[in-house]
């Protein structure tokens, strides 16, 4: 009110010439303004826009276009209040200039919603810069700026119709703890999943096996939970507060996605260890799912109670592929022995009868 009065005195001197008629001067401020918000909505669309045009992103074009609306509505709000202040008087002046300002905060919310809209969208578009907004997180932090925004913009109105708010914000905040209690579980998965959608220690399509020996590949990474599709097509749901407070080993981690396979096998004592160890890496080497690089090794690791502990250590593409290849090479090991004829043991125990039971007589 206090400003309104101020541009009013400073406008008297342009108003003058239309006389004394308060009526015919609120007229001609309202005139005035819609010309200068005609004025300036010619400006963005004719200059600014030109100019937005020469960037690369669309981004600057979508926001001039999102903020015409505001500004031209703006204008013509501030000469209606300066209008109402000039025309009416008392308790008729006040519920006016309390309507205009209702008006203004609904508009401006309204395009502040639309621009963090449009700005978490564009966020989610960059992963690599905005980690923490994805597609996962995007309804999630929408759904916090609505909140906050309307819970902003209702302050706001209240305050222009001189509404106390501590009586609302007390009871706002039994009710806040009433219900941070009842959903203590729920809301300990949603931080739960902001964090592991912001950490990333695991992503779709990664394979993880968990603490209590589930072994799967990520089909889902969601607000409350976490889904993996085990090797026999169960999909599995873990709730993000227990995946955010357990071990987890991810396959796929790493500076890339492939995977060792370990391949023991045991020789009998009195083999040729130089034909056990080329064998093995021609197995290795012929098949076609072994990576080349790291190329594939085998090591002779102990001496075994029947027999001599060898171990193929090769690299497949994923680590999905590991059971269909372990199979391929286990089956090519065994033919390959058996046309070298390289022995695998297997475990005997000999017993020796230190004298039978004398018969009894008849």
């Amino acid at each position: 009110m206090e400003q309104i009065s101020t541009l009013n005195t400073q406008l008297k001197p342009f108003l003058q010439l239309f006389g004394g008629n308060s009526y015919l001067q609120a007229v001609v401020i309202i005139i005035c303004g819609y010309l200068l918000a005609r004025i300036f909505n010619w400006s963005l669309t004719s200059i600014i826009c030109r100019l937005t045009h020469r960037s690369q992103t669309t981004l600057d074009d979508r926001f001039i276009k999102l903020i015409r609306g505001p500004v031209f509505y703006s204008i013509l709000i501030i000469a209606a209040s300066i209008a109402t202040n000039l025309a009416l008087e008392g308790k008729a002046e006040a519920i006016v200039i309390s309507l205009l300002i209702t008006t203004t905060v609904i508009i401006w919310s309204i395009f502040i919603l639309r621009l963090t809209r449009l700005l978490l969208r564009a966020a989610s578009q960059t992963h690599e810069r905005f980690t923490v907004v994805s597609s996962q997180t995007l309804p999630l932090f929408e759904n916090l700026a609505i909140l906050i925004i309307i819970a902003i913009a209702i302050y706001f109105i209240f305050n222009a119709w001189n509404i106390d708010m501590t009586a609302w914000l007390a009871s706002a905040g039994i009710i806040g703890i009433a219900i941070g209690f009842a959903s203590k579980d729920t809301l300990a998965n949603l931080f739960s999943g902001v964090f592991i959608l912001a950490d990333t220690p695991y992503k779709i399509g990664d394979y993880i096996v968990l603490d209590s020996g589930e072994r799967g590949e990520v089909t889902h990474i969601g607000i409350r939970s976490t889904r993996i599709l085990t090797r026999d097509d169960v999909e599995v749901t873990i709730p993000n507060a227990i995946m955010g407070n357990t071990k987890i080993i991810n396959e796929s981690g790493g500076p890339y996605t492939k995977y060792r396979i370990r391949l023991k096998v045991g020789v009998a004592y009195g083999s040729d260890i130089d034909l056990v160890k080329s064998t093995l890496m021609k197995v290795a080497q012929e098949n076609a799912e072994v990576c080349e690089q790291p190329e594939p090794r085998v090591r002779f690791r102990n001496f075994g109670d029947s027999s001599l502990a060898f171990e193929l250590l090769s690299w497949v593409n994923e680590p999905g592929l590991r059971g269909r290849v372990l199979d391929e090479l286990n089956s090519d090991v065994y033919r390959r022995f058996q046309e070298n004829n390289i022995e695998i043991p297997y475990a005997q125990q000999d017993i020796y009868i230190k004298s039978w039971p004398a018969e009894k007589p008849d």
